[in-house]
């Protein structure tokens, strides 16, 4: 695992209050951790804290499952 999947994971758990172990790269942000609309503007803010990036909301917030945030945070990372 990345140490950007890590981060990633860790983001989520706190921001979101949920227990580790469910994130999994293919859980859903809203279906299967219980994010709802302001969590997910939240998570965005939190994932551009945690990498100090600056991400198009509006894209970021396509954004549905655990993996995809790795894959798109990644792009950013890389740029």
């Amino acid at each position: 695992m990345s140490d950007t999947t890590d981060r990633v994971k860790r983001v989520v758990a706190e921001t979101l209050r949920v227990a580790p172990d469910r994130i999994v790269d293919n859980a859903r942000f809203v279906e299967d951790l219980g994010a709802e609309s302001i969590q997910s503007v939240e998570l965005v803010a939190a994932f551009e804290e945690e990498f100090d990036i600056d991400m198009d909301e509006e894209e970021a917030l396509q954004v549905k499952k655990v993996g995809d945030a790795v894959n798109f945070i990644e792009r950013y990372l890389d740029s």
